[in-house]
């Protein structure tokens, strides 16, 4: 099963997909490094919410060679879980980020754009399957660096209906301007 596929699963997901390439979410524009400045400590985006359905969670546990059975294994995990669910990665969780903000912020004059790390990450919650992600990010700084505008923002990945974000972690991307 592809990308587009993976993408229709849930029922928000595709809607979701094609909405952030299109732009509908009133992103931020950035046209300088001072445009990215003037955003420090502003929430930037509130994305749509997803589904983490099993399919996803053994594609990633497919991916990573990741089987631990509190992820893949339901029939276990009805029996010993809290909930009687299985829950996705926390690393799945993280590599969910750039889907759910890559469109909050546009650079207008983009050569390319790299993930350059995480400062910090934390994992706070269970993302028990079945349930719904969104994320929020908050600009923290933007600076210049390498003739780039290295950007560091506050990512929260909230679960819908639990009080605690599934992961809060500091990211860093860098963004360079064409000439």
């Amino acid at each position: 099963m592809g990308l587009r596929n993976e993408l229709a699963s849930g029922i928000t997901d595709r809607r979701f997909a094609e909405s952030w390439r299109r732009g509908d979410k009133g992103l931020k524009v950035v046209r300088s490094i001072e445009d990215a400045k003037a955003l420090e400590g502003e929430e930037v985006g509130l994305s749509e919410w997803i589904v983490i359905d099993q399919h996803r969670i053994d594609q990633f546990a497919e991916a990573t060679a990741d089987y631990q059975w509190i992820h893949v294994d339901t029939e276990r995990a009805a029996k010993e879980m809290p909930n009687g669910k299985t829950i996705a990665h926390g690393y799945l969780t993280l590599a969910l980020i750039p889907a759910l903000t890559g469109n909050f912020v546009e650079v207008v004059n983009l050569e390319r754009a790299i993930n350059f790390g995480l400062n910090k990450v934390r994992f706070y919650a269970p993302v028990p399957v079945g349930a719904k992600l969104r994320g929020r990010a908050t600009v923290l700084q933007a600076r210049r660096r390498a003739g780039a505008l290295m950007l560091t923002s506050e990512v929260r990945i909230e679960v819908e209906g639990e009080r605690k974000p599934a992961c809060v972690a500091e990211t860093l991307g860098m963004f360079f301007f064409k000439e």
